[in-house]
């Protein structure tokens, strides 16, 4: 069986069945089975138009479930006439289910797991192992929020935004289990981008082809992180980079900049550099301004306040450090590098300490950990 096949049709076919009248969990559970039926069958009888097949197979499970329902004659009346068997229209609907899966009354942790299982055609499986949740709980959470969407309008007026911050959620997430969650959202965005003429897609799109460029390079042999300054920049994808670049200057080009945009004219500024000591930070200080402007967020200024002290030194980071509420996620690590960079060792040690026990993800915590046992040695030393 071509796997590959099966989760680039099932979209398709999902949009279909909700087109023509099915409600959205009947429709994905009617899906689910032709998928099963197809593992089956095609091994020794493959169809000729495999989209058609799995269409019909489909809609004939949606309309026996609907028919053994009682309670459901009204949407019975909706879908008694099966259509004649034929070809598949070429339509493509896979853009209507990225905004129905990206519903605002969904959560974003449950808009993203069913973005992944309806548009990426992912298993509930294959979910819960890259969130590292038991099967069940991923089960529950999928199912909760198809029962949320069924009730909603096929033709709901869309949501870009909301589409675009769903797939960066996904991208986040990164890698775990047998999923890459970073080039799963990769491909989900190339495909948007393919039937969404949108600046803030293709800003989204070189956003994460230039982030993971860079991914071969981040981690060490021994699983630690490597900052960026570090990295070994001969590991860096430089088609992806060039990919991502050209990206984004088309997008630029339309003068109607966005959020991801301006995060990917800073990243793309980070892999023009030939070395770190190369990084035009003026000009990325600039951007930062720029997307502070765009969203107003504090994780932006906070940021700035990096890109500042690399270009204006680091007392004049500290003072825009010192504008930021401290219970800010890295707020403590930011504080550290910068008094690093101004040479108060003793303090920074102190503060990489506070901050390693204060992070998230066991990797951030023992690099931090790293950092201040650095310092303690040179200090002791």
């Amino acid at each position: 069986m071509d796997e590959a096949l099966l989760r680039s049709l099932t979209p398709g076919v999902l949009a279909v069945l909700v087109r023509r009248g099915a409600d959205f969990a009947a429709a994905e559970d009617a899906v689910q089975d032709a998928l099963v039926e197809a593992v089956r069958v095609w091994p020794t009888d493959p169809p000729r138009d495999a989209k058609g097949w799995l269409v019909t197979v489909a809609w004939r499970r949606f309309l026996d479930a609907t028919r053994a329902d009682t309670a459901r004659r009204r949407r019975e009346e909706r879908v008694d006439e099966e259509p004649a068997p034929g070809p598949t229209p070429a339509t493509d609907d896979t853009l209507h289910l990225y905004f129905l899966c990206a519903h605002p009354s969904l959560t974003p942790s449950s808009a993203v797991a069913l973005t992944l299982r309806a548009v990426g055609g992912l298993t509930t499986r294959q979910i819960a192992q890259a969130y590292l949740v038991p099967e069940a709980t991923m089960a529950q959470r999928i199912s909760r929020a198809k029962r949320t969407v069924s009730g909603v309008r096929f033709d709901t007026p869309a949501d870009v935004a909301t589409v675009l911050r769903v797939l960066y959620l996904v991208f986040n997430e990164g890698y775990s289990g047998d999923i890459d969650l970073a080039a799963e959202a990769i491909r989900l965005t190339r495909q948007l981008a393919a039937q969404v003429d949108h600046p803030e897609v293709a800003g989204l799109l070189a956003l994460m082809l230039l982030h993971h460029a860079r991914r071969a390079a981040r981690t060490a042999p021994d699983g630690s992180l490597v900052p960026l300054a570090e990295q070994d920049r001969d590991r860096w994808d430089t088609v992806a980079i060039a990919e991502g670049v050209d990206i984004l200057q088309a997008a630029l080009a339309r003068d109607r900049l966005g959020e991801f945009q301006a995060q990917a004219a800073i990243a793309a500024l980070h892999a023009d550099a030939l070395t770190a000591e190369d990084t035009d930070w003026v000009q990325i200080v600039e951007w930062y301004d720029e997307l502070a402007h765009l969203t107003d967020s504090p994780v932006v200024r906070l940021n700035r306040a990096v890109a500042v002290g690399e270009a204006d030194g680091p007392r004049a980071g500290l003072a825009a450090l010192a504008a930021l509420d401290e219970s800010l996620p890295r707020h403590t690590a930011v504080a550290a590098y910068l008094r690093e960079r101004d040479g108060d060792l003793a303090t920074a040690a102190r503060l990489y300490a506070e901050a390693a026990r204060k992070a998230s993800n066991l990797a951030e915590r023992d690099h931090l950990t790293r950092q201040a046992a650095r310092l303690n040695t040179r200090l002791n030393g």
